[in-house]
């Protein structure tokens, strides 16, 4: 006797959960949009690099003063430099990248 009032329950139960798995999804596709993580740039590289791309590139703004824009290079050297496993396509425009943003060059393009 007390098995069917069992399986009622559960399916009682299965279905509650199911409404409110439901309603909940419901809410969560309805909120407005967030910036929970960090875009990231979806494009590939210009042929003659730019400011803006090279400030990109170092993950700086354009007005960043020197000390910390040698800091940035560094930091992205280290995690891309061809002795650690890194390419020497992207070592070749982190470096492009610092030297167009200290004025050292006006973005040649790199030697590949």
């Amino acid at each position: 006797m007390s098995t069917p009032l069992l399986a009622g329950l559960a399916v009682a139960a299965a279905a509650y959960a199911g409404r409110y798995g439901i309603l909940a999804w419901q809410a969560f596709k309805a909120r407005p949009p967030t910036a929970r993580m960090r875009k990231f740039y979806e494009g590939g590289f210009q042929p003659t690099m730019t400011k803006r791309e090279a400030a990109q590139i170092l993950g700086v703004r354009e007005s960043t003063p020197a000390d910390k824009i040698k800091e940035a290079h560094r930091r992205v050297m280290v995690a891309n430099h061809p002795d650690a496993g890194g390419s020497h396509y992207l070592a070749s425009k982190i470096n492009e990248a610092k030297d167009v943003m200290l004025g050292k060059s006006k973005g040649s393009g790199s030697a590949f």
